[in-house]
């Protein structure tokens, strides 16, 4: 005889972590192609990129945190801008019954890793609306830019833990 809880989820306690992603949004997006039409119409060799991306959490309330990617890219070619795009990307998360020790790495981690494939696709989107390929960047380790921002902290001689908690309002983390 079948199992009759076969597919369903086994209940989560009532103080269980979670986190959800409550909705996304693009609040700055900025494109300049200053030299268009002509820079469309040049040829040439391949344009040199410049791509950059930061990290900002800004804590709305007890559970709710906005999480935002800012992605700028530029291309040029010898001394001519191609074209020049900023955009910031964010997502709103819920958080419940999370470790302060674990809120800090869900923030700047995992929370930035569920939205940038959407933000990678504006930012394409975008590039090729102006003219160009779409840009596509490459997967990004925030874990990696995560350990790099706490060897910053630690080097300028930050508190021990403070890189626990999540960055202040407005701060950036590159």
């Amino acid at each position: 005889m079948a199992d009759d809880t076969q597919g369903t989820a086994a209940p989560q306690p009532a103080n269980a972590p979670s986190m959800n992603l409550v909705g996304q949004y693009i609040r700055d997006l900025s494109f300049e192609n200053p030299g268009a039409p002509a820079a469309l119409l040049a040829g040439g060799g391949n344009p040199a990129f410049n791509v950059s991306i930061a990290v900002g959490v800004k804590k709305q309330n007890d559970e709710i945190y906005a999480v935002e990617l800012t992605l700028n890219a530029k291309a040029n070619r010898e001394e001519t801008i191609l074209f020049n795009v900023e955009l910031v990307y964010g997502g709103i998360f819920r958080l419940k019954n999370v470790p302060e020790a674990q809120l800090s790495p869900l923030l700047m981690i995992e929370c930035p890793r569920l939205i940038f494939p959407f933000a990678r696709q504006v930012l394409a989107s975008v590039t090729q609306q102006g003219g160009f390929p779409p840009l596509m960047m490459e997967p990004v380790d925030f874990s990696a830019i995560y350990r790099q921002n706490l060897a910053k902290l630690a080097a300028q001689g930050g508190v021990p833990g403070a890189a626990a908690a999540p960055a202040p309002e407005g701060e950036k983390l590159n």
